[in-house]
């Protein structure tokens, strides 16, 4: 057996869970949390039963909420800078990706000091951060148990990768009750993130026999729950939703990811476009390139999602996969397309900065510009 690590915070999951958060937070000795969000989930109604309980515990708190869709640097700075302004000593990150990557750049940049690009690659934290608590309010994302933080380089429009095992929240609470909250399109994007993680996971060349069962049971849990989810709302089918989220993001923290997401990092971050938009748009384009470098285990996902593989030759099955997940995207009402046209110059930057994230390293192919490039002009207007 190869040597492999996994990581993982302590998790809790449950409806109403998010009301533990005072009590996790007199465990952790604090005294002053800074809450980490955006200003659409300071509306929510759940949101103020976070602020009730901290109240109840007199725990003080501030809120930083200038967290964009794709966070900034800047915004890390700024974050940073209030939260030693303030005297904090933990960090509570409320709602989706975007919220949780911002905390978690904001917790390096507080004990580490310098620019939160100066992290940007593997292991270049040196000391782990304060208490980190990350409650999601989508199921997709999964980066309050990731090992990963996603940032925007605000100056050449470039999402950047810091992956460390520093930047792995120290508690994950994680509860039904925000999820019921989405609107339509966010939970089909952030579901077909989700989805997208554990398969990239499961084709991963870093990919162990621990990563393998949660990538395998989350692609069976969230291909049957996500358009339930979407169309009907409904609790049981959160609760899927929620916990193939979970697997996957066990899987992807472990085993990395790949091309789906290098080439969505680079468009995300050129054209300011939602990440589980851009992994849709590009997943069954990826497969139909990587199929043949990991057969077997693609077929393994294909069953997962229900095709009915026996008899079926290689090419058959790799159809019946694409099939299967071209239809789940039009069924959400994700496009299959960008309406925009891309000039010469934005193109170029894109393929450039899609051959170089570092998820390309653990994909089951290396793929060309020239492959990167036909797999973008694919996707945008004619």
């Amino acid at each position: 057996m190869e040597q492999r690590k996994f990581v993982v915070p302590e998790v809790v999951v449950g409806k109403n869970v998010m009301e533990l958060i005072g009590r996790y937070l007199g465990h952790f000795g604090s005294r002053k949390t800074m809450i980490v969000t955006d200003k659409n989930i300071l509306k929510l109604n759940w949101f103020q039963n976070i602020i009730n309980n901290l109240m109840k515990k007199d725990i003080e708190y501030i809120i930083f909420d200038e967290v964009s869709k794709n966070p900034r640097d800047y915004e890390a700075m700024l974050g940073a800078e209030l939260f030693l302004a303030e005297d904090c000593d933990s960090i509570v990150a409320v709602g989706g990706g975007s919220p949780m990557d911002c905390a978690k750049c904001i917790s390096i940049v507080c004990t580490n000091g310098g620019h939160i690009l100066d992290y940007v690659g593997v292991d270049q934290i040196r000391l782990p951060g304060p208490p980190l608590i990350c409650i999601p309010s989508t199921a997709g994302t999964a980066a309050e148990v990731s090992q990963f933080a996603i940032i925007l380089d605000s100056k050449i429009h470039i999402k950047k990768a810091i992956i460390s095992k520093k930047v792995v929240p120290d508690l994950a609470l994680i509860d039904t009750i925000p999820l019921l909250t989405m609107d339509t399109y966010l939970t089909a994007c952030t579901g077909m993130d989700a989805l997208t993680h554990a398969i990239e996971a499961y084709v991963s060349n870093a990919a162990s026999p621990l990563t393998d069962v949660h990538a395998l049971k989350a692609i069976e849990l969230i291909s049957k729950a996500l358009p339930n989810a979407v169309y009907s709302n409904k609790e049981e089918f959160m609760e899927d939703m929620l916990m193939g989220s979970l697997h996957a993001g066990f899987a992807f923290s472990n085993a990395s990811l790949g091309a789906v997401h290098a080439l969505a990092h680079s468009l995300g971050g050129v054209l300011d476009l939602p990440h589980g938009q851009c992994n849709s748009m590009l997943l069954e384009h990826v497969i139909d390139l990587n199929f043949e470098y990991a057969q077997d285990r693609y077929k393994d996902i294909a069953v997962a999602v229900g095709c009915e593989v026996e008899g079926l030759s290689s090419e058959e099955i790799k159809a019946c996969l694409i099939d299967v997940i071209s239809k789940l995207r039009e069924k959400l009402s994700i496009p299959e397309k960008l309406s925009e046209k891309i000039n010469p110059e934005l193109a170029e930057e894109l393929y450039v900065n899609a051959i170089n994230d570092p998820c390309m390293v653990t994909n089951p192919k290396n793929l060309s510009y020239k492959e990167v490039k036909g797999i973008y002009e694919k996707i945008f207007k004619e």
